[in-house]
């Protein structure tokens, strides 16, 4: 029954998610935009204090439910491992079976990725995300949406990675690599219901080891590493003596957990290593087209230009750990991800596909860390995210020619006309009103480059 129930939540998690990142319009997002404010670190970095402590209390009740049902990729993860276990059955072989905990790997690894998140190194903190990951793999597989061959590379490598883990040894991503898993796995040692084997009834058939895609069941010793379980109840259905069930245990059980040291240490070692990371980011940081254009070249700009309601470019990049979603509800296709090393994979604005219209607020509604500030359209309005400069030797009024596109739609009227050479008419913009969102580079004619171009502001202006 608890498995039954385990996988129809899943699933309900699995496909809302996968169709917002893919397919999601306003109405489905007023429907399941609660489900990205779920994920474990996009809560993190938005300091969502109540979810991040509905998710440590659920964890705490029931161990690692999260990973088994809320979180995306370990949802695919159990799918690639039912079929793989399968196939492994069919020809006579175990599924899988007990393996001790490879700590050096998995506490290195979520070291470094504290150390990541405290630098702001965020690339890798976008690379091991288990939300991130999976809004990579979306994105690329979602026709029309804009990707970099960097990108694409990326979500190759990863969702070829997840799958053979997956397939291999079941949940191996989330015991060694996972962030997220290792940070739940502390407070699961600790979970007050959890699958308990009664030694007096088991029989040592193996079969309840044998099936764990977790790798957690010991059988010789009668043990469950309950960190790693991923409390999927696979097992309980598994036993044909009734020796495993899923209970309150607290009574002895946590007494004998937080007297072992081993357990004190683990425990101590979560919250000093979670809470400097969210004190950190408590702090607040101060730091579709008109017309039917030919293809541009996109433009190299010294400042990226973040999103209307980012504040800044260092507040953005801080707290976006590149899940794509953003991305893929932009509707004018001017977010892409970035390939620069700095900003690796983490949205950026580009004008050759399209402008940031004044009315749309897509990315603000949609972004579940807070790395965009949900603003309303008259706000928007109101932030200078860049400012737009004239390459003169670029522009086809110089040469003559009667243009005035730029000028003529330009939003807020930042563009004029001026006396040039020779008695043409060429642009010169005002940057106290400039509000830096594109039009004028997307609507200019000049080919590959547009002879105006938005270069990013590193605070955000609001007027």
């Amino acid at each position: 029954m608890l498995k039954t129930i385990r996988v129809i939540l899943a699933a309900i998690f699995w496909v809302g998610i996968t169709a917002l990142l893919a397919i999601g319009t306003g109405v489905l997002y007023r429907w399941l935009g609660w489900m990205p404010k779920l994920q474990f670190l996009p809560a993190v970095l938005a300091m969502n204090f109540a979810v991040i402590a509905g998710l440590v209390l659920l964890t705490l009740l029931f161990g690692r439910v999260y990973c088994s049902v809320i979180c995306p990729l370990g949802v695919f993860q159990d799918g690639i491992a039912h079929v793989g276990a399968t196939a492994r059955r069919h020809r006579k072989h175990k599924a899988y079976g007990w393996s001790p905990e490879k700590k050096w790997l998995r506490y290195g690894v979520l070291a470094l990725f504290v150390l990541a998140l405290v630098f702001g190194v965020q690339a890798f903190v976008a690379l091991l995300a288990p939300y991130s990951a999976w809004g990579r793999i979306v994105n690329v597989l979602t026709p029309g949406r804009p990707w970099t061959w960097t990108l694409l590379a990326v979500a190759a490598v990863t969702l070829v990675a997840v799958v053979i883990l997956a397939w291999r040894g079941g949940r191996t991503y989330c015991n060694t690599i996972c962030p997220v898993g290792t940070t739940l796995g502390f407070i699961s040692r600790f979970a007050a219901f959890r699958p308990v084997i009664d030694a007096d009834k088991c029989k040592n058939c193996h079969i309840c080891e044998n099936g764990c895609k977790a790798s957690c069941i010991d059988i010789a010793s009668h043990s469950i590493d309950h960190s790693r379980c991923v409390a999927c109840f696979d097992c309980l259905g598994d036993c044909k003596f009734d020796a495993l069930h899923y209970r309150f245990s607290w009574k002895k059980k946590i007494a004998d957990q937080v007297g072992n040291d081993a357990g004190r240490r683990a425990f101590l070692a979560s919250l000093a290593l979670l809470l400097p990371v969210i004190a950190l980011r408590a702090q607040k940081k101060t730091d579709g087209g008109l017309a039917t254009v030919l293809p541009k070249k996109a433009v190299k700009r010294s400042i990226p230009i973040t999103p209307p309601g980012s504040r800044s470019v260092k507040d953005f990049y801080s707290k976006c750990t590149a899940c794509q979603l953003c991305i893929a509800h932009c509707p004018n296709k001017v977010l892409r991800p970035s390939s620069s090393p700095e900003h690796f994979m983490q949205p950026e604005l580009g004008y050759e596909n399209g402008w940031c219209r004044p009315e749309c607020t897509s990315c603000s509604e949609y972004c579940p860390t807070g790395a965009i500030e949900l603003i309303s359209r008259e706000e928007k309005t109101q932030y200078h995210i860049g400012t737009a400069s004239v390459n003169r030797e670029l522009c086809v009024a110089e040469k003559g020619t009667q243009c005035g596109n730029c000028a003529q739609k330009c939003p807020t009227g930042a563009i004029s006309m001026v006396p040039g050479p020779a008695g043409t008419r060429v642009p010169a913009v005002n940057e106290s009103i400039c509000i830096g969102c594109g039009a004028c580079e997307f609507l200019c004619p000049a080919r590959p480059v547009s002879a105006i171009t938005v270069n990013g502001r590193h605070e955000h202006l609001k007027s």
